[in-house]
C-alpha cells in the first residue's frame, strides 16, 4: 500500500467495514469477501484473483493492460441509405440490428456505421465500425456523414471550412474526387466520434 501512497483509512473509506476488519485484511488474518473484494482491489489496483489467491496483478508491478473503458450504451448498426436519412427514423427493430457498446459518452441517438470502400483509407479502412452522433457540433476538420439531396444514401468525409465555404474531403489522396464543394446540396447527419476494428 505504501506504493500507491495508500493508508488503511482509505480502504476504510472506500468499503465501508470497521478499522478492525481492515486491519485483518492487511495483516493475513482474513480475506475480504464479496463486494469487498472488487472494491478493495480497486483501491489497491490489483486484480481481485491476486487478493484471494496471490496469483494474477499485485498493483506494484507495472502492468502492460488497463481497465476495460465504461460503457455509455449499446447502438444500432445501420445501412448507409437508413444514415442519409437518420432523423426520420425513430427506432429500428432489436431483431434486424447488430448492437455494439460504445466506449465514450454521445447522445442516445448515436448509430454505427460499416466503412465502406477507400475514400477515407489510409485513416480509415474498410470493414472499420464508426459510431456516429448527431448530436455532436460539425466543425471544421471533423469526420462526418454527410447526405447529398441527389443521392439516395450517405457518404463518409472529413469536412472541411474556409470562411463561407464548406467542402467535403476524401482522406485517401489518389480518391478520383478528393474535394467536393457543398453548395447548399447537403445535410450534416452526423459526426464520427470513435472507431473500432476486428484485428
Amino acid at each position: 500500500m505504501s506504493a500507491l501512497d495508500l493508508r488503511a483509512v482509505d480502504v476504510v473509506k472506500a468499503t465501508g467495514v470497521s478499522k478492525g476488519t481492515v486491519s485483518q485484511w492487511l495483516n493475513g488474518i482474513a480475506k475480504p469477501g464479496g463486494k469487498n473484494i472488487i472494491v478493495v482491489a480497486k483501491v489497491l489496483k490489483c486484480d481481485p484473483e491476486w487478493l484471494l489467491t496471490g496469483e494474477g496483478h499485485s498493483g506494484t508491478e507495472p502492468s502492460n493492460v488497463e481497465p476495460a473503458p465504461e460503457i455509455h450504451g449499446m447502438f444500432p448498426v445501420i445501412s448507409w441509405v437508413q444514415a442519409g436519412d437518420w432523423s426520420a427514423i425513430h427506432e429500428i427493430n432489436p431483431l434486424d440490428a447488430e448492437y455494439y457498446p460504445c466506449p465514450i459518452k454521445c447522445s442516445d441517438n448515436t448509430f454505427i456505421l460499416k466503412v465502406r470502400g477507400m475514400s477515407m483509407s489510409p485513416k480509415f479502412s474498410e470493414g472499420d465500425v464508426i459510431f456516429v452522433d448527431p448530436a455532436v457540433q460539425p466543425t471544421n476538420g471533423k469526420y462526418v456523414i454527410a447526405r447529398l439531396d441527389d443521392e439516395n444514401e450517405a457518404t463518409f468525409k472529413q469536412l472541411i471550412i474556409e470562411g463561407e465555404h464548406k467542402y467535403l474531403k476524401a482522406a485517401n489522396p489518389a480518391w478520383p474526387t478528393p474535394i467536393q464543394a457543398i453548395n447548399g446540396n447537403c445535410t450534416l447527419v452526423g459526426v464520427v466520434i470513435y472507431v473500432g476494428r476486428s484485428l
